[in-house]
């Protein structure tokens, strides 16, 4: 059994419903217009499955399907690695939403690269939530 890993939730408040905030992260061609820590374009390939061109070379990734809990859970491959799954949701906070991203430490992930993702993860939420807010047609 594997032993628990280092985890961090980070999270976000927008001022749109989450109707509104899942539809456009749901759809995924709107990725590289918050997610621009790392993705330079997005490209769907098979089976529900898109590729994400990034700096590093490219990143697989499928989400969930469509529901109505507010769930974008996601898998990432990077290369030959094994999956990692990131869990995302959008819940309701008053008038607007609340956009949370739980990471985990991969094994062999060094503590300051830990913080580094992070770091990467809370300016694209940001982002997000800039985007959104931004938008007069949603």
């Amino acid at each position: 059994m594997a032993a628990i890993a280092n985890a961090r939730t980070l999270s976000v408040s927008i001022e749109r419903t989450p109707v509104q905030v899942y539809d456009y992260v749901f759809e995924l061609q709107h990725f590289p217009e918050w997610a621009t820590s790392f993705s330079l374009s997005i490209q769907p390939s098979h089976d529900g499955w898109w590729v994400v061109t990034t700096p590093d070379g490219p990143m697989n990734l499928k989400l969930v399907e469509r529901n109505e809990f507010g769930v974008l859970d996601h898998h990432v491959y990077v290369g030959d690695g094994q999956p990692i799954m990131n869990a995302m949701r959008v819940v309701a906070n008053g008038s607007g939403s609340e956009f949370l991203f739980t990471m985990f430490q991969q094994p062999g992930m060094s503590d300051e690269q830990f913080a580094h993702d992070a770091g990467m993860v809370e300016r694209d939420l940001h982002s997000l939530k800039k985007v959104l807010e931004s938008r007069t047609e949603l």
